[in-house]
C-alpha cells in the first residue's frame, strides 16, 4: 500500500524508519518531511494547513492511507476533510476526528472530560478575560506552586508554574492578553501536583486499544530540570519505577475510562492518545491528553515495537485492533535531543551538521534538518534526536551520549543528565 505521513520533526522521522520496515508498504511519503525522513520516502513539500494541497497529492500518488504525525493537523479538522470529501472518504486516517482532538485542542475541555468520567486529575478552574479577577481569587485558594495553563495549542510552551502569588496573578492577565494568542484566551488554574511524571501511550480503533511502551521525557532546558520548558530534551522507554502494578491502576483508572469515555461520547476516535500521567503517593493522575504520539518519547518507543506497524494501523482503520499481534523489546531504549544554540528563545538557522555518517550504535532521528545539495543543514530548535538500545538504561545512555558528542554543528547543545532521576 501507498502511505502518507504528515509532519516534518523526529516523531515523523521515527514513524516513517518504522513504517519502511513493513512488507506491507510499496510507497511512503512524507510531507513536508526532513532530511533524515528522506532515507525512508519521498518528501513532499506541502504546507500542512493546505489539505486541498493534500488531497491533491493522495490522488496524484494513489494514496491509500493517510497517517498524522502533528496534533495541529488533527485539531483543524483534517480526519473530518477526509471523511466528507466524496473521493477521499474510503482512504482511513489514523488520527482522531476533530470532537477527539479537542482532547488536546482545548485543556478545559479535557479536564470536564476527565471530571466527567471520573478520570483522576489535579482539581482545576477556568478563566477568561470576563472574571480574571474571580481568577486571582481562585488562586489566593491554592498554595504553591501556582499552575497556569493556556487552554489552546502553544507547541508545549504554554505552562507556567510560579511559586509566587503576586507573580502568579501577573502571569495570569499576561496569558489573558495575549501572551500566547488565541491559545491562551482562556487560561485554565490547576493545583500542582507533588510527584515524578511520565508518559503512557495507546493506538486505539474507537472499540479497543494497544498500550505502546511507556517513557519518561525530560522538558527543561537544564540540567536537573531547570531553565525554560522546551519540546523535549530526551526521553527514557521502558520507565524504571512504572511497574506491572502502576501500569495495571493506569490502564484501570485512566485508560480504559477514557476509552469508554469516547465511546459514550459517540467520538469515531482511531489513533494514538498520549497520557501525560505523574505519579503521586503511587497513584496516576493524568496532566494532559495529546492526540498523537509525542516527541521525543516517540524517538525512544517506537524503536521498542517489534510488530509491524503498518499491521497495526490497518486493524485501527478496520476496527479490529484486538484481533492484532502486538509485541515490544524489553531492550531499553534512551534518546539524547541535541538543540540549536539559544532554544528553546531565538536561534539561528542553517548550520551545517557534520559527522552522520560516522555514528555506530545509535539511530539518528532528524528533527529541525534540511537538505541543502550534499549538505544537511539545522532549520529547527531541536535539531536530531540520538537513540539507542542497551540491556538497561546506562547502556543505552552511554551510547547515546557517545554519538551525542560525535555529531557536530556551531552552537550545538544538549542535555547529559538524561535519566539522573531514575538511576
Amino acid at each position: 500500500m501507498n502511505i502518507l505521513l504528515l509532519g516534518s520533526g523526529g516523531r515523523e522521522h521515527a514513524m516513517a524508519w518504522k513504517i519502511n520496515q513493513s512488507k506491507k508498504i510499496n510507497n511512503l511519503y512524507i510531507a513536508p518531511g526532513n532530511a533524515g525522513t528522506s532515507e525512508f520516502g519521498q518528501n513532499i513539500d506541502i504546507n500542512l494547513s493546505d489539505f486541498e494541497a493534500i488531497k491533491n497529492c493522495v490522488i496524484e500518488k494513489n494514496i491509500n492511507m493517510l497517517v498524522v504525525g502533528p496534533e495541529q493537523s488533527l485539531v483543524d479538522g483534517i480526519s473530518d476533510y477526509f471523511l466528507e470529501d466524496s473521493i477521499l472518504h474510503k482512504i482511513p486516517v489514523i488520527g482522531p476526528v476533530k470532537a477527539g482532538a479537542i482532547l488536546e485542542g482545548s485543556k478545559d475541555f479535557a479536564k470536564d472530560f476527565m471530571m466527567k468520567y471520573n478520570i483522576p486529575t489535579a482539581k482545576y478552574k477556568s478563566f477568561t478575560k470576563s472574571n480574571v479577577e474571580a481568577g486571582k481569587n481562585f488562586l489566593e485558594t491554592l498554595s504553591a506552586p501556582y499552575v497556569l495553563k493556556a487552554d489552546g495549542l502553544a507547541a508545549g510552551k504554554g505552562v507556567i508554574i510560579l511559586d509566587d502569588l503576586d507573580q502568579a496573578k501577573k502571569a495570569l492577565e499576561e496569558m489573558l492578553a495575549g501572551q500566547f494568542g488565541n491559545a491562551s484566551a482562556t487560561v485554565v488554574i490547576e493545583e500542582f501536583l507533588d510527584g515524578i511524571e511520565l508518559s503512557v501511550f495507546v493506538i486505539t480503533d474507537s472499540k479497543s486499544y494497544k498500550i505502546l511502551p511507556e517513557a519518561k521525557d525530560y522538558k527543561r532546558i537544564g540540567e536537573g530540570d531547570t531553565g525554560l520548558n522546551t519540546g523535549g530534551m530526551g526521553a527514557v522507554s521502558p520507565v524504571p519505577f512504572a511497574n506491572k502494578e502502576f501500569l495495571d491502576k493506569v490502564e484501570v483508572q485512566v485508560i480504559k475510562p477514557t476509552i469508554d469515555g469516547l465511546i459514550k461520547e459517540n467520538i469515531k476516535y482511531k489513533g494514538f492518545i498520549f497520557f501525560g500521567l505523574i505519579k503521586v503517593k503511587g497513584e496516576p493522575f493524568v496532566i494532559e491528553y495529546n492526540v498523537r504520539m509525542g516527541d521525543p518519547e516517540t524517538e525512544a518507543v517506537i524503536p521498542r515495537i517489534k510488530s509491524d506497524i503498518v499491521d497495526l494501523f490497518i486493524h485501527t482503520a478496520q476496527e479490529t485492533l484486538d484481533e492484532a499481534e502486538f509485541e515490544t523489546s524489553p531492550e531499553y531504549c534512551t534518546t539524547v535531543m541535541l538543540v540549536s544554540e539559544g532554544y528553546p528563545g531565538s536561534y539561528e538557522k542553517g548550520k551545517r551538521i557534520e559527522n552522520i555518517e560516522n555514528i555506530q550504535d545509535s539511530m539518528l532521528f532528524h528533527a529541525g534538518t534540511k537538505q541543502s545539495g550534499e549538505k544537511v543543514l539545522t532549520n529547527g530548535g531541536r535539531v536530531i534526536a540520538v537513540s539507542s538500545y542497551g540491556d538497561n538504561m546506562i547502556d543505552a545512555l552511554r551510547k547515546s551520549y557517545k554519538n551525542a558528542e560525535k555529531i557536530e554543528f556551531a552552537g550545538k547543545n544538549f542535555r547529559k543528565d538524561i535519566g539522573f532521576d531514575l538511576k
